[in-house]
């Protein structure tokens, strides 16, 4: 088992909801993880894993728990509102995002990045914004949401496939499978991606282009490698394919 780090040794709410969904996750699912030695035991990182049903996050989220890391996600602000999740989303150290102008968007981003730096923290963004809308559920185009947070605080930037939850929850269901317990999931951790020669260019639009694209590239390569199979040469993009995007996280 990996060692645990710092913040997942100090008592947190991370505990009682940990006691709650790990069990229930671990029903529903037998997760695999690949790569595991890949995601820093300590200090700050931004996890990009693919997303393509509700489900997801709960895979992502008990990955890291398992190894040794507190799972946090990039949120809407507005859930941030709402009685008692808001607490629990401040409590546990979730990160808000907020549709902003590009200034406040970037003065938003720099101080995100610092207080992940300061805390050591990992977040966990999804870098297309929503479920993709590939018809084979392979990543579409993606969001720079991810990109500014690692290139703001030359924060490790890693990659993550997984594959195996559209067997618990098909893409736009709200009902869960609950039988065959143990469905199989992989889940894939991939090396940091390489942006040395991108370094404190966060505010250069182009810079953050080929930054995603990097970025989606690896997960798309993770996700051949759990899939055993080619992803299409072009990737999805809805803005070409006609498709309304919603439930966006980033941008």
């Amino acid at each position: 088992m990996a060692s645990r780090s710092p913040e997942k040794r100090r008592p947190s709410l991370f505990w009682p909801l940990a006691a709650i969904v790990v069990p229930v996750v671990s029903y529903l699912a037998k997760v695999r993880v690949i790569g595991r030695e890949k995601l820093p035991r300590e200090g700050a990182f931004v996890l990009a894993p693919n997303h393509y049903t509700e489900f997801d996050p709960l895979i992502v989220a008990l990955a890291v728990w398992r190894l040794g890391r507190a799972p946090r996600f990039m949120a809407k602000d507005s859930l941030f509102r709402i009685p008692v999740l808001g607490w629990i989303l401040r409590s546990t150290g979730m990160v808000p995002v907020a549709r902003a102008s590009s200034a406040s968007a970037a003065k938003q981003t720099m101080q995100q990045s610092r207080q992940l730096v300061e805390h050591g923290r990992g977040v966990i963004v999804y870098p297309e914004g929503t479920l993709t809308r590939d018809p084979d559920l392979w990543p579409m185009r993606g969001k720079s949401g991810a990109v500014r947070l690692a290139l703001a605080g030359d924060i490790p930037l890693i990659p993550m496939a997984q594959w195996g939850t559209q067997h618990i929850m098909g893409r736009y269901q709200k009902r869960i499978s609950f039988w065959p317990p143990r469905k199989p999931v992989q889940v894939i951790i991939g090396d940091p991606v390489d942006l040395s020669d991108l370094k404190g260019r966060a505010g250069d639009q182009n810079v953050l282009n080929e930054a995603t694209t990097r970025l989606m590239d690896a997960i798309t390569a993770l996700l051949e490698q759990a899939r055993g199979e080619k992803a299409p040469a072009e990737r999805w993009n809805p803005a070409t394919h006609g498709q309304k995007e919603t439930g966006r996280l980033d941008s």
